[in-house]
């Protein structure tokens, strides 16, 4: 059955596409790099703006925020006009990991894809969009 067979190469690739991007990362995670690629697009943010990109909870992403203000990859200000609201952009070091992050990946992804010709990775892209609906 092809949705056996589909399972079974997604789940494959998807294991040691994270195991080898994790282990590529460190110490920066894949969690970390997509909020950083996230803020660098929409900075700055309130942690409940993340919420919509991220399939999490509000406690998850406090508790990813405050460890990455530890690693000095974020910073945290408080609204000049309301100080209950928390901005969140991402700092130097943070950018510096995310450009890192971001070609390790690129570059990951692109070997496997080199694997196909040109015309086959556009078809793959093609197909993965109709599959998820985009």
């Amino acid at each position: 059955m092809v949705s056996d067979e589909f399972t079974k190469l997604w789940t494959k690739l998807s294991r040691e596409w994270k195991n080898s991007l994790e282990e590529s990362l460190a110490p920066l995670t894949e969690g970390q790099l997509n909020v950083l690629e996230l803020l660098m697009q929409h900075q700055p943010m309130k942690p409940s703006d993340l919420l919509q990109y991220l399939a999490t909870t509000p406690a998850a992403i406090t508790t990813l925020l405050d460890r990455m203000e530890r690693n000095e990859l974020i910073v945290r200000t408080r609204d000049d006009n309301d100080r209950r609201i928390v901005w969140v952009n991402v700092s130097e070091k943070g950018r510096a990991e995310a450009e890192r992050g971001s070609a390790i990946r690129g570059e990951m992804i692109g070997q496997s894809l080199d694997r196909i010709s040109a015309h086959n990775q556009q078809l793959l892209v093609y197909l993965l969009g109709k599959v998820a609906n985009a």
